[in-house]
């Protein structure tokens, strides 16, 4: 580590640069765009800096740094504000130190001397991924109490004429829903109140320019690490001047600092491309693998799911599930996860919820003899739980009905028959732990699927105090604490599908359930817009159901089959229920699936820009050496005849076969045409040898499909 005085401050990627000008109070960002050569420095771009005084304007310009405050006298939304029983309100910091961590590492203090505060700036910019990790610490030294109304994790500056949001929305079982708009002047707010990252407002943001698109043009992403309440703000000033802001959105009261304690943001993830928003996701998926993702987890081949949720729902018997055990194997499966209903009272949704026993009514002789047999069918064992949930019909309420989050005298709002348990309680946590512990540790469960099933309503602790801060670090120490105490548990987080999507939970999960709807067309929506932030083998994508119980629409079993090959594939149904010829198919995508997770599970993703009714993908590997794209019809055409589908992310020069792979050739199940008969046309491509840049220039000319068709096409380098 060294400290020294520096005038700028430089983190450099591999395409792109940031530079800090630390020559004044606070630190601003001068510049962040293309990488730098080491002739253009600090000082060039300080002289370029002509800002003159407006009429009607403050005589010299108000510096916007990493946290502007209101003290300094910057008119845009702050980056901190506090308040306390002297003027706290209006801090205003000075740089005091600046510490080279390491390369592309730096902390940067800054000191308050009036009111004895410190805000403490930290960034990381990786490297190899461009992504820049940054957040903020702010320490209270002085003799009386702070309260922390909203700490920014950054005030990251952009260039104004990035106006173009992409934002993320959506609900239970439509998660991961793009909005986009362009913005003037004035804010882009986005609020989440909900406890959890919550389905309706996840925290990522993209900013754009009007030319960018999948495959070109100038971005930035941002995306908070933080599985609470959280806030989005991007604003466009009256002078020009344009910001994104992401930070913990703190309840009244929550963060109260007395001397010498200290608040610590969530951590910004935020990242430049000028090569398209696939390029900006390669860089967030390769920094996740890089620094998330457990090398256990990452170094082991992600198995195949069978999960039992919706093939018997709170239908459980031990034989039954033996013979779906049994049928998963043959067709592939690597891992058997028993869902919801196992423990005692769990005879539906109503009651159980904190009862972490196992139910002798169903497994009389406990979980083994279940176990046991899926072990000898050549599967994994993992388990259901929602650990932070409970019914008030449940032996743990009627004996502990002080435990759960509350607001009174208000009462409960209904929800799921559900209640909250006050995790930063050391009494719940030590049951919850024990209860989590013992069935680990007597059973072998490499497992976990966690759920969590409602918001928080009514989120305060036994002493009256705001909770959603407390209470989201309690669930990354008891997910730490299992993890420590059981090194080879990998755990799932679920949120009623992907309501707790984000890099907070991910310092501490493996795998994320993107959603609760099975419905294949819904998926390709969902897992696109999962795909910005997350890679492929997060993704838990299983295939459901004929009938999906959540839209009630009747998809056909390749077309559900093909949208997983992009994930981490599941399986999701009655298994009895399957036809010959779903069987067929079925085990053959979970044989495409195993042969190709590799290329999927490492690859470069690349979203193709195709009309609504269309949905195209594709997997590139590293070293462009092959690929896997996808082309499926959502919906009828809008033109007799489809247009070209132009692959990307090849290698012009590089000549490969292109092999059909999807549906399988065989008998009736390659081409289902209907009244098209694509069968004359297909084969003059399948097996043949392609120029790259004839493959992304040209393109080829799609065939005729029927709506919920798919074809995945595998490129293989040849030259």
């Amino acid at each position: 580590m060294t400290t020294s005085p520096q005038n700028y401050i430089s983190l450099t990627g591999r395409n792109s640069s940031l530079v800090i000008d630390c020559n004044n109070d606070a630190p601003q960002i001068m510049y962040w765009r293309e990488k730098l050569s080491a002739q253009s420095t600090g000082q060039m771009m300080s002289t370029l800096r002509l800002r003159q005084e407006a009429p009607a304007s403050p005589m010299k310009e108000i510096r916007r740094s990493l946290t502007p405050t209101t003290g300094q006298g910057y008119i845009g939304h702050p980056g901190l504000c506090l308040h306390g029983e002297t003027d706290q309100w209006s801090v205003a910091t000075k740089i005091s130190k600046i510490e080279c961590l390491a390369p592309n590492h730096y902390k940067i203090t800054n000191i308050d001397t009036n009111r004895n505060l410190q805000v403490i700036h930290t960034l990381n910019m990786d490297a190899e991924t461009d992504v820049l990790a940054i957040s903020t610490e702010l320490i209270n030294n002085s003799d009386s109490a702070v309260h922390v109304d909203w700490c920014a994790a950054a005030t990251l500056s952009i260039p104004s004429y990035f106006k173009h949001i992409i934002g993320f929305e959506g609900h239970w079982a439509g998660e991961f829903q793009e909005h986009h708009l362009e913005q003037n002047f004035g804010s882009y707010v986005r609020e989440n109140r909900r406890g959890r990252t919550s389905h309706d407002s996840f925290p990522g943001l993209i900013m754009r320019t009007k030319a960018t698109d999948q495959l070109q043009g100038e971005a930035y992403g941002f995306h908070l690490g933080w599985s609470g309440n959280h806030k989005i703000v991007a604003e466009k000033m009256g002078d020009g001047r344009a910001f994104v802001q992401m930070g913990e959105l703190l309840l009244p009261g929550e963060i109260v600092l007395q001397q010498g304690e200290t608040y610590i943001s969530p951590t910004l993830y935020a990242s430049y491309t000028s090569q398209g928003l696939s390029a900006l996701s390669q860089q967030y998926h390769q920094y996740v693998r890089k620094h998330l993702i457990r090398e256990s987890v990452k170094n082991k081949p992600r198995p195949v799911h069978y999960n039992t949720w919706e093939g018997i729902y709170f239908d459980h018997d031990v034989d039954t599930l033996k013979d779906l055990a049994t049928r998963a194997s043959a067709l592939g499966a690597e891992r058997f996860v028993l869902d919801d209903g196992w423990f005692i009272g769990r005879d539906d949704d109503t009651a159980g919820l904190g009862d972490w026993y196992v139910d002798k009514k169903y497994y009389p002789q406990g979980l083994t003899p279940l176990i046991e047999h899926v072990k000898a069918v050549g599967l994994e064992f993992g388990l259901w739980f929602e650990p932070e949930m409970v019914n008030p019909n449940s032996n743990l309420f009627r004996a502990h009905p002080d435990w759960i989050l509350g607001t009174p005298p208000n009462p409960q709002t209904g929800f799921r028959n559900q209640c909250v348990l006050d995790l930063s309680r050391q009494a719940v946590f030590d049951y919850l732990f024990e209860r989590i512990d013992s069935l680990l540790t007597e059973y072998d469960i490499t497992y976990i699927k966690w759920d969590m099933n409602r918001d928080l309503n009514h989120p305060g602790n036994a002493n009256g105090k705001p909770a959603v801060h407390n209470q989201t670090h309690a669930f990354y120490q008891l997910l730490a604490k299992l993890k420590s105490t059981h090194p080879g548990v990998e755990i799932e987080s679920c949120a009623s599908g992907g309501g707790r999507a984000d890099y907070g939970v991910l310092a501490h999960t493996d795998r994320i359930w993107t959603s609760d709807s099975n419905d294949a067309l819904e998926r390709l929506k969902i897992q696109k817009g999962f795909s910005y932030f997350f890679p492929a083998e997060l993704m838990g994508s299983h295939v459901g159901p004929r009938d999906c119980h959540i839209t009630h629409r009747n998809i056909n079993m390749a077309m559900r089959a093909s949208v997983t090959l992009f994930g981490h594939m599941g399986m999701e149904m009655d298994l009895r229920e399957l036809t010959d010829v779903e069987t067929v198919e079925l085990k053959a995508m979970v044989e495409l699936y195993k042969k190709h997770r590799q290329l999927v599970h490492s690859g470069d993703v690349f979203r193709l820009e195709l009309p609504d009714y269309m949905h195209g993908l594709g997997i590139v590997a590293q070293n462009k050496s092959e690929a896997l794209f996808s082309y499926s019809l959502i919906a009828c055409s809008s033109a007799s005849l489809p247009d070209q589908f132009h692959f990307a992310g090849l290698d012009k020069q590089t000549v490969y076969k292109l092999d059909i792979i999807w549906p399988i050739k065989s008998g009736e199940h390659w081409p289902k045409a209907s009244i098209f008969n694509f069968k004359t046309c297909l084969p003059d491509v399948d097996g043949k040898q392609f120029s790259g840049e004839v493959l992304m220039q040209l393109g080829m000319q799609l065939p005729l499909l029927t709506p919920q068709s798919s074809l995945i096409f595998h490129l293989s380098k040849v030259s």
